[in-house]
């Protein structure tokens, strides 16, 4: 079984932790031991400093100093002189140094006021002569702010002794409490911390393998701002937007279905009813059942048309078009269909308007569409007017009517596949028109809108259009 986002995310935090302690112990222990050694020898050697001062101011002199010192550092009784400053921990025993026999030496080396070796250690010998140069490098031994002699240090520290060695013990285990609490620390936050980071992924999971289930309206909650809860808004609006696709699909389908069978309904009726002799032949009878058929055929032509349309694959063929002849043509062929009807159609150009690149037929059938619907909603005594204006480096073309308006809760449905926002609509419209009108002009790269100020005061359709002169920002 492979881990969890959850026991990943605190291991890796446990991790980074323990990772980001044992280096920070690590640079805190080493700079310790070093500081703590060095503040051991310092004070070692201020010590040397000290009692040598000391020797001097009571003596006159440094005569007999290096005995003095020999004897401080091999005495049985230390409590008649105290612990000499070369004692250790701060000592390393070598060689005396005085040509004698081996004796204490000293990490420290005393000169006179000239240079000259009192006391002596490393590779010097008492008697030497320190050059200047090294010499300046010491620390002065001064008496009443006189300097009477030199302290320099030979060779490395001393090691430790028990007290500071315990010390040291003491410092350790601190860090390593300190260490092991911040490490468990570290695991509690990671284990808060991941699991807060994973519960947005746990419910969208659950709600995936819901939507997976058929369950497609699902909604998960959003508790921040970040990257989660911009993943998590966004899965709340694809699950709605698939809901709702999902509703509009079953209801397209149920739509397709009644407008099948209606019109299925009544040929089949009268084919019976002529089959069977109950009724007679006639023309007004024939007439009828054509009139079904073509409902029918202008149906499944118009599911073909959005069908392309959702595939890409609508045909266009483009060419140059004047709009005013675009909509004189449509004026045309529609004229006496509204006259019919005792509606005004006109027309209204705007002058020296460019040539659009469109497929003249589609764009009859898109103008056909919203024309035969102002049709339906204007009363007699209206008027229809098809528009084109420039705006922007784009070709606006509108229908415009005064009819009887199109509601504001109706009006961002109207481009719906089979929305019915009028139970009252003609029985022998597919309602697919608007639909189609959409699919048409986005195909051609354009945008078409609807627009009305409420019932009774009319409405507008308005396609726009690019030329290729568009004004650049």
């Amino acid at each position: 079984m492979k881990p969890s986002i959850t026991v990943k995310l605190i291991l890796a935090f446990l991790l980074v932790a323990v990772t980001g302690l044992a280096l920070a112990s690590g640079i805190v222990y080493a700079l310790t031991v070093i500081s703590f050694k060095q503040l051991v020898f310092n004070q070692s050697r201020d010590r040397f400093v000290a009692d040598a001062a000391l020797y001097y101011q009571v003596n006159g002199s440094w005569q007999g100093v290096a005995d003095y010192f020999n004897l401080r550092e091999t005495s049985p009784f230390p409590g008649n002189s105290g612990p000499g400053p070369n004692a250790q921990p701060s000592v390393p025993q070598v060689n005396s140094g005085s040509g004698g026999p081996p004796g204490p030496s000293f990490v420290f080396l005393l000169a006179d006021a000239d240079g000259k070796v009192l006391i002596a250690a490393g590779d010097y010998q008492a008697g030497d002569v320190i050059p200047t140069a090294k010499l300046a490098q010491g620390t002065p031994v001064e008496v009443n702010g006189e300097q009477v002699g030199t302290v320099l240090v030979i060779g490395s520290p001393p090691p430790l002794g028990t007290r500071e060695s315990q010390y040291l013990t003491r410092t350790n285990l601190a860090l390593l409490y300190a260490a092991l609490g911040a490490a468990l620390v570290a695991l509690v936050l990671g284990i808060v911390l991941a699991r807060t980071l994973t519960q947005p992924l746990r419910e969208l999971t659950a709600a995936i393998h819901a939507m997976a289930g058929g369950e497609l309206k699902q909604s998960v909650s959003v508790k921040s701002k970040d990257e989660l809860g911009e993943l998590a808004a966004a899965f709340n609006q694809m699950s709605a937007d698939l809901d709702r696709l999902n509703q509009s699909r079953r209801q397209m389908t149920a739509d397709i279905a009644h407008d099948l069978r209606t019109p299925l309904t009544v040929i089949g009726g009268y084919v019976e009813s002529l089959r069977d002799g109950v009724l007679k032949p006639t023309p007004e009878r024939f007439d009828t059942i054509h009139a079904e058929v073509e409902h029918l055929q202008r149906l499944v032509e118009d599911l073909r048309t959005l069908s392309e349309a959702d595939a890409g694959e609508l045909t266009l063929n483009r060419e140059p078009v004047s709009p005013s002849a675009l909509l004189e043509r449509m004026l045309k062929f529609y004229g006496s269909l509204a006259a019919g009807k005792k509606v005004t159609l006109a027309v209204r150009v705007e002058a020296g308007l460019p040539e659009v690149r469109v497929d003249p037929d589609r764009m009859a059938q898109v103008f056909g569409n919203l024309i035969t619907n102002s049709l339906r909603y204007t009363p007699e005594g209206g008027t229809i007017t098809l528009t084109a204006r420039g705006e922007d480096g784009k070709v606006l073309l509108g229908v415009e009517d005064n009819g009887r308006g199109i509601p504001a809760e109706i009006l961002p449905h109207i481009f719906e596949r089979f929305y019915r926002g009028d139970p009252s609509r003609e029985s022998s419209e597919s309602g697919l028109g608007l639909a189609i009108v959409r699919a048409i002009v986005e195909a051609h790269g354009g945008r078409v809108e609807a627009t009305s100020p409420g019932e009774g005061l009319g409405a507008s359709f308005r396609i726009s259009l690019s030329t290729g002169q568009e004004k650049m920002v």
